[in-house]
């Protein structure tokens, strides 16, 4: 059975959509429901991308998702991994391009229109006939994105809010034009006061404040998504490979691992690799979002799209094209994007009962103003302005325009936010664990003594106890490991290892010239059946008491030696914690290192004695994270190595270091690109901020529709103001998300 469910969830697959006709939240729950009736098939559709990201089982091919929105009366495509142009579906209804010129002419012949209706001064005999013809191709040229929608909702029998605003327009234009007709003589003279009784201006204007709504809506998303397509934009077009012993420019995308390339100061690196010759310093504040340039060496990875700002390089290609850092936040933030947050989906149940209850609402204002007052004019006029008020727009703006704002700002700083739960997830943290080792401190140590113990078969000198240390060391991925290793490298020199056997928090071991060598805590080398006497104990807590980071070494069945190191405080730590602690986040220390250490850490850095867990092991950080989560506390992680990854997949947020390994950006929640641990602190800050906008734009949403049917249901709303209202309803969402733009400037 267990082996089924794994193929079966191996033959899932995700697909994404390019879905052309949506205009506001009715429809984007109406095409979520239908793919939701494919069995095994789930969608979520994201409005102002105009996009679907779904999951799809085995058995369920593209065409059958495109039939399927097809039959909820929309067209779509599978949207190309790449390449894809930003302003393709930016807007509800076309692009700003697309509408510009339908709301130029209605604009041009409006204000005619509501001249001559509104102002005694500018009519003259017939005047009724004129405005007519001004304001047809205004309701039926520049109307026709929302009469089309419309038409294509009928044809399937359901509604949206174009349907609203469709019948609210036709319905003033025909009604006036019907007026006319009946009483041709209704304008003859200027003044008269039957002139009152049309109601061309309201169709003219509703249909222009609509327009420009839209308009300014599709410029407005358009910026909310150019975060993310200056990401996507960042790569360089292209490298200079060597090629047997000659350069040779080619497009970067035909790159392949293995490919040596230059890169000259003031050039991108083309994609990630590791320099194996030359010098310099990296740019790389457009991924992490890091002001200071990173000096590099031979042996030191680099990021595709920093920027080389001083020697000449060269670097290995590591990996190319979608597996490149660079692809993998587009990814991330195209996924965070194309998510729904859990605050939406009331939004989503309301809108797809809204636009039929709307319709139900105008027509008993209809009946009972005509029942109760006698009197068709107000009874038509104030079931228009239900239908125009009533605009669901805003309601399905509020959340992923806020979405799509929040994390393309966070793509420019470095911070990646996984997915839209995670916002909720951020408000609700109270305790946050810190690993100490890369994320409160630099991670880099280096050796500060080697201290051989007077045995006898045991290494006699400080540089032979580093060459067996460093060279077992020099297998593992530790930053312990890595320090003992380059210590040795710089000084006595390395040998091969054979044999090598890592366990994560324990230590390491192996065979290097004959010799065996055990590296690491005294409970490893009693695991190997190696006895720690008082003497190899006392020399270790000596070292540990300075506030080092000693490594017992055995050789040969004998504890040897101690080699210690130190760590430093990565800058701006102390303040991160103070920011944390001001969120209202409870700091604690978790470490592996022993506790003179921790406590050294933690004082610096201002955490409080009672706050520090020390000797901890990667099971054991797991167990940390259940027992605050057991007392009441919801948990925050933040780590960056291999032994943090389940401590963040357990935590209620796990937030990884970028500085860190994929296994650790895999787990988490939010990924900080840079080695800050003031990023942890402004992508907590980020995440809040985006959920209060996204809150304020429902609110606003809410609100508006609440006391706007209800004021023009009592023939309280002019329907020109009605159409007005709507459109800055939405304008005012996408505006008020925009804010995010300017986060942490």
């Amino acid at each position: 059975m267990a082996t089924r469910e794994r193929q079966h969830v191996a033959a899932e697959r995700e697909v994404s959509l390019d879905i052309q006709g949506m205009t506001c939240a009715s429809c984007v729950n109406r095409v979520e429901r239908k793919l939701g009736k494919i069995d095994g098939v789930t969608a979520s559709v994201n409005l102002p991308l105009h996009s679907a990201h779904v999951r799809v089982p085995a058995g369920v091919s593209d065409k059958d998702l495109l039939d399927t929105v097809a039959a909820a009366g929309y067209s779509a495509t599978v949207a190309r991994p790449e390449g894809r142009d930003p302003e393709d579906h930016m807007a509800h209804g076309g692009t700003a391009a697309q509408l510009r010129p339908r709301l130029i002419t209605a604009a041009a012949l409006t204000a005619p229109v509501l001249l001559v209706s509104m102002v005694q001064a500018f009519q003259f005999p017939h005047w009724g006939w004129a405005v007519a013809a001004l304001a047809l191709p205004v309701v039926v040229w520049a109307a026709w994105p929302f009469h089309r929608a419309a038409a294509v909702n009928a044809r399937h029998l359901a509604s949206t809010m174009d349907t609203l605003v469709s019948l609210g327009v036709s319905a003033a234009y025909l009604f006036s034009l019907g007026q006319l007709i009946a009483d041709p003589a209704l304008t003859a003279d200027p003044g008269m006061a039957e002139g009152g009784n049309l109601y061309f201006e309201v169709a003219a204007v509703v249909t222009t404040f609509l327009l420009l709504g839209r308009f300014l809506e599709a410029r407005a998303k358009t910026s909310a998504a150019d975060a993310l397509t200056s990401l996507l934009s960042l790569g360089a077009k292209d490298a200079v490979v060597l090629r047997d012993g000659r350069e040779e420019r080619i497009p970067a995308d035909e790159l392949i691992p293995g490919d040596v390339f230059v890169v000259r100061p003031g050039e991108k690196v083309a994609t990630d690799g590791i320099v194996v010759d030359g010098e310099s310093a990296i740019d790389a504040a457009l991924i992490t979002g890091e002001s200071l340039p990173v000096e590099v060496h031979p042996g030191d990875p680099v990021t595709g799209a920093t920027v080389n700002s001083s020697g000449r390089l060269l670097v290995r290609a590591t990996r190319v094209g979608s597996e490149t850092t660079l692809a993998q936040m587009g990814r991330l933030v195209s996924a965070a994007q194309s998510g729904k947050a859990p605050i939406a989906r009331l939004a989503d149940r309301i809108s797809s009962v809204f636009v039929p209850v709307v319709l139900g609402i105008a027509v008993v204002t209809f009946l009972l103003w005509l029942v109760l007052t006698g009197d068709l004019q107000s009874a038509f006029v104030s079931a228009v302005a239900v239908l125009v008020i009533a605009c669901p727009c805003a309601l399905g703006l509020a959340t992923p325009v806020g979405l799509l704002t929040g994390t393309g700002r966070g793509a420019q700083l470095g911070i990646l936010i996984k997915g839209p739960q995670v916002l909720e997830d951020t408000r609700t943290v109270d305790t946050i664990l810190l690993d100490k080792t890369g994320t409160v401190t630099t991670g880099k140590l280096s050796v500060a003594r080697t201290a051989p113990l007077p045995r006898t078969g045991a290494p006699g000198s400080p540089d032979a106890l580093l060459r067996l240390a460093g060279s077992v060391e020099n297998a593992g991925e530790h930053p312990i490991a890595l320090a003992i290793a380059a210590a040795a490298e710089a000084g006595p020199g390395l040998v091969p290892v054979t044999g090598f056997v890592s366990s994560p928090g324990g230590g390491v071991r192996g065979t290097v010239d004959g010799h065996r060598v055990i590296a690491g805590r005294p409970g490893w080398l009693e695991e190997n059946g190696i006895p720690v006497d008082g003497a190899a104990l006392a020399l270790l807590e000596a070292e540990q008491v300075s506030g080092a980071t000693a490594v017992l070494v055995a050789v040969d069945g004998t504890a040897a030696g101690v080699i210690s190191l130190q760590d430093s405080i990565k800058e701006g730590s102390a303040a991160a914690v103070a920011r944390l602690a001001a969120l209202g986040l409870r700091p604690v220390l978790l470490t592996g290192d022993n506790a003179v250490v921790a406590a050294t850490v933690a004082q610096e850095v201002g955490i409080r004695p009672e706050d520090v867990l020390a000797d901890v092991r990667p099971e054991g950080k797991v167990e940390a994270v259940r027992r605050f989560q057991a007392q009441g506390a919801t948990v925050a992680m933040a780590g960056d190595g291999v032994n943090d990854a389940a401590a963040l997949a357990q935590a209620d947020l796990g937030i990884a270091m970028g500085s860190g390994t994929d296994a650790a950006m895999a787990a988490a929640d939010l990924t900080v690109m840079g080695s800050s641990l003031g990023q942890v602190a402004t992508a907590i800050e980020l995440s809040r901020r985006t959920l209060r906008t996204i809150k304020v734009n429902l609110f606003w949403a809410f609100f508006y529709n609440a006391v706007g049917i209800p004021v023009a249901a009592f023939g309280l709303l002019n329907p020109m103001i009605a159409g007005a209202a709507m459109a800055a309803s939405s304008v005012l969402v996408v505006a008020n998300s925009l804010r995010l733009r300017s986060f942490a400037r």
